[in-house]
């Protein structure tokens, strides 16, 4: 039988949103909202929970860090005392880490990297996973790693090593929990506008001692549309992965970057 003209139904999706207060992951999660969704976001930082959540009515959140064990704990207790279960896991959170040749990093920072990058994926993940394995919703997970988890990022290696690792992870979730009707996929933004990528032009130029619009230049040079793209660019990809119409897609690891030819 042929199927309904293409609407994103995700009406009444309960859904849970990390590192949701800001960017990324605040476009994500009003984008959700905006189109029916049940939405619960997780925040580093207080302030940005309070303020997503006072701008968008029905929205609920939690302060906490995703590297944490405790937190994610308690981040989930909440998710699971609002909605009674759980169809979407949007494992957004990320740090830029350190820039910089690798000898000489400090551990520190690479050690905090892959902790933010790419163990809180972990956490959310195995507390989430039995409550999407009780989901009757389409129930999916969605990650966000970045253009530099398909291209290598000289430079800022701690960070694209723990982006390709989510790719991976990703991949192969799709293969343990298909059986299951569980979805995995992964999007891969480019430069977003905004001031993270700000500070990252910033310290890129400051370490390869170049000027910062001639830095600035060159990240536009390396995209085929020579532009940034919006956190709503990749609000809208996740609005529709997250979707009925979607239900056939898994273990992809699609890019919203404008084509970056390399980095």
């Amino acid at each position: 039988m042929a199927r309904s003209a293409c609407t994103l139904e995700v009406r009444g999706l309960r859904v849970l949103v990390t590192a949701g207060g800001s960017g990324i992951g605040r476009a994500i999660a009003e984008r959700l909202l905006s189109a029916g969704a049940q939405v619960h976001v997780t925040d580093l930082v207080g302030a940005n929970v309070e303020s997503v959540v006072k701008a968008n009515s029905g929205l609920v959140g939690s302060q906490g860090d995703a590297s944490l064990v405790e937190d994610v704990d308690r981040v989930v207790a909440d998710v699971v005392s609002q909605f009674k279960g759980l169809d979407l896991l949007v494992n957004n959170v990320g740090i830029a880490g350190p820039t910089g040749e690798l000898d000489r990093l400090d551990e520190a920072d690479i050690e905090r990297t892959i902790d933010v990058n790419l163990k809180s994926h972990f956490h959310f993940l195995k507390r989430c996973l039995p409550l999407l394995k009780a989901s009757e919703r389409n129930p999916s997970v969605l990650a966000i790693s970045s253009v530099a988890g398909r291209l290598g990022y000289g430079h800022r290696t701690p960070y694209a090593a723990t982006k390709w690792a989510i790719v991976g992870l990703v991949k192969s979730l799709a293969i343990e929990l298909g059986p299951q009707g569980i979805r995995a996929n992964a999007i891969l933004p480019g430069a977003v506008t905004g001031p993270r990528i700000d500070k990252v032009i910033a310290d890129r130029a400051e370490a390869l001692g170049v000027p910062l619009d001639q830095m600035r230049q060159s990240f536009l040079s390396k995209i085929s549309l020579r532009r940034m793209v919006e956190a709503e660019d990749v609000a809208n990809l996740a609005l529709f992965l997250a979707s009925d119409q979607a239900r056939n897609i898994s273990g992809q690891a699609i890019s919203v970057d404008g084509n970056v030819e390399y980095l």
